[in-house]
């Protein structure tokens, strides 16, 4: 792991120690972009927004804001999502205070009529064909508007083998596409034994493979996972050449088991009609930051110690002294939380042509937040998101039924 990380700094430093005079504009891929191989061959982009069920809601980074946990809370962040136009929805697993994602989804769905819920569930955490009862169960309640994203941490309390992880995170997964796809389950692996059940109780309301699954990680066996068997690939904030990388590494892993999948990149964002507005609001959510409260905050997740969370730092640690590390992309959000550790700061026009590169390079699927949600849900749906081509993953690949 050591070794991993030392090469992530030595690959971001590299990058910004070419030969061009200002640092931050050495890390962007030159114009024509050439677009990596992707499912889905439209230049177009979901767009989902998040709902933070963890009391991570708040007007300043490493302050919590326990009340925002609440269910009314967090169900008011999905409405407000919904009102605005976003197609899907990130609900976050983690062991803290707050809403757990499976309940909270059931509880939520009687009131959202078109956009999808990303639900993330932790590889683990119950017996698969059970899973695949409740994740088919959910998908009725939302009539076809589910999505997964897999989680392949540690489970809560546990620091488990990375390779363990792998195969039960396979195996979890083997056992929900044969729920969903076959007429029985049987499975037989060094994780979760032999199953042998018939798959009735488990249909999906989704067709032709069920909800959609979405993975994310950086070591070769997550990375293998998710080729091998998902449909969405979710990165975190990099500079333009490391997701670049990243892309094609994973598509390249995919079309060796004769599979494409598309991608998806999980960032912040701060949008204003100025870029001089959006930067004092970088400025602003920053200035009751507190070192000490931001480490705990950051370690109080599962995926603290996670190789994506020290490429993360790594990449923080090579940014300027605004906590810029390219144009717009700035890292100083990542100083109190874990995961997804950048935002992009900008003017409308400023993060429109900057989603466009990214649609460019290949990318299908945005997942976005910003301090506080609400707030900062509206200023996008009205700077940034009509001016976006925008799709449904699950109904561009046919899994919502012709016929309800």
């Amino acid at each position: 792991m050591k070794e991993f990380i030392k090469q992530t700094k030595y690959e971001i430093n590299a990058i910004l120690k070419s030969g061009l005079p200002d640092f931050r504009y050495q890390n962007m891929l030159s114009q024509p972009i050439s677009t990596i191989s992707t499912r889905t061959t439209d230049r177009a982009c979901e767009v989902a927004w998040f709902s933070d069920l963890c009391g991570e809601d708040t007007e300043f980074i490493s302050v919590r804001e326990p009340a925002n946990s609440t269910f009314d809370h967090c169900r008011n962040i999905a409405l407000t999502a919904e009102r605005f136009g976003f197609n899907n929805l990130l609900l976050p697993t983690s062991y803290m205070i707050g809403q757990e994602v499976i309940p909270f989804a059931a509880g939520v769905a009687p009131d959202l009529h078109h956009i999808n819920l990303l639900t993330a569930i932790r590889c683990g955490e119950m017996h698969p064909p059970m899973l695949a009862r409740s994740l088919a169960s959910l998908d009725h309640m939302l009539q076809g508007r589910l999505t997964i994203n897999i989680i392949n941490s540690d489970l809560p309390g546990y620091r488990e083998d990375a390779d363990f992880r792998y195969q039960r995170c396979a195996e979890t997964i083997q056992i929900l596409k044969q729920a969903w796809t076959s007429d029985r389950i049987e499975h037989d692996g060094p994780v979760y034994g032999k199953i042998s059940l018939a798959t009735g109780p488990v249909r999906p309301y989704q067709q032709n493979g069920g909800p959609l699954l979405y993975f994310g990680g950086t070591s070769d066996g997550a990375r293998d996972v998710c080729a091998r068997y998902c449909d969405v690939f979710l990165m975190w904030p990099e500079t333009e050449e490391l997701l670049y990388a990243n892309m094609q590494d994973v598509s390249e892993r995919a079309a060796q088991y004769g599979r494409q999948v598309d991608f998806g990149l999980r960032i912040h964002v701060i949008v204003r009609e100025t870029e001089a507005e959006a930067r004092a609001w970088s400025r602003h959510i920053m200035s009751k930051f507190d070192p000490v409260r931001g480490v705990a905050m950051k370690q109080a997740s599962q995926s603290s110690w996670s190789l994506g969370v020290k490429r993360q730092n790594a990449l923080r640690e090579a940014a300027d002294t605004d906590g810029y590390v390219e144009p717009l992309l700035w890292t100083d959000i990542g100083k109190a939380r874990s995961g997804a550790g950048g935002a992009l700061v900008g003017s409308a026009d400023q993060i429109v042509d900057k989603i466009n590169r990214y649609m460019d390079m290949g990318i299908r699927a945005f997942i976005f937040s910003g301090y506080p949600l609400m707030a900062e849900a509206e200023y996008f749906a009205r700077l940034v998101l009509p001016r976006l081509p925008q799709i449904t993953l699950s109904r561009l690949q046919n899994r919502m039924p012709a016929v309800k």
